[in-house]
């Protein structure tokens, strides 16, 4: 697997193995944001199929949100370019979850109506599995949101099954650093696609990530411990 390096490959392979996120016969679909990271979650397990023993399908899917001046041709062109099939779906979910009734927190409706979505088109064509982009910060940075937040010690898992096991969230990059995902992306040229949310700039999980790059820059072992401690815990400390 020449195209894919060496450090991401070792890292999401060992994903896979640990929490079983790959099986013979899965038909999984790929939420593809347009980000680098559900871009070069697509590009890996698509590359990844000529590795397994057993064979998988891939499909993606992306949810234009439906703000002014969004364009979805990059991501079907790249899908294309990769032979996997790409499915667009048009919603208001974005101004929806910006109007005057829903100001307090746009991001938290937002994800639950594309998450929502994602479900149903996998229904839709027969797909067990929804694999996700997030990374190894998205992960950290999710367990201080929810601590600051929501009052609760909790994360985003690499496998989380809903409705009984029908389908099964997947994230393969959950071990993988976003600073490597970036240069990755940019050494294969992935298209840059324009977030065009306007909360993008401005939402609490950005001023966690600044506050732990501040916290990294200090102490480089502290992403690394703060990652081991997720599935390094001790209730009897924990009230």
């Amino acid at each position: 697997m020449p195209n894919i390096d060496k450090e991401i490959n070792r890292f999401v392979g060992r994903a896979l193995h640990k929490y079983n996120l790959l099986a013979d016969g899965d038909h999984i679909l790929v939420g593809l944001s347009g980000g680098k990271d559900s871009l070069s979650l697509l590009y890996i397990l698509n590359e990844w199929k000529k590795k397994t023993p057993f064979p998988y399908k891939l499909s993606a899917a992306h949810i234009d949100l439906g703000f002014d001046g969004t364009d979805t041709g990059a991501i079907e062109g790249y899908c294309r370019q990769l032979s996997v099939p790409c499915y667009v779906e048009r919603t208001n979910f974005g101004p929806m979850a910006h109007s005057e009734e829903n100001r307090e927190n746009p991001c938290f409706l937002c994800s639950r109506l594309r998450r929502k979505c994602l479900f149903e088109i996998a229904r839709t064509l027969g797909a067990n599995k929804v694999s996700l982009g997030h990374n190894k910060d998205d992960l950290i940075e999710t367990l201080f949101l929810n601590i600051l937040y929501s009052g609760e010690i909790s994360t985003m898992v690499p496998r989380q099954p809903f409705f009984n096991g029908l389908i099964t969230v997947i994230r393969p990059l959950a071990m993988v650093d976003a600073e490597k995902l970036e240069r990755f992306a940019a050494r294969l040229s992935m298209p840059e696609i324009k977030n065009p949310c306007p909360s993008a700039g401005s939402s609490r999980r950005k001023e966690i990530r600044e506050m732990l790059k501040t916290l990294y820059r200090q102490n480089k072992k502290v992403k690394g411990n703060i990652f081991h401690s997720l599935s390094n815990v001790h209730p009897d400390y924990l009230l």
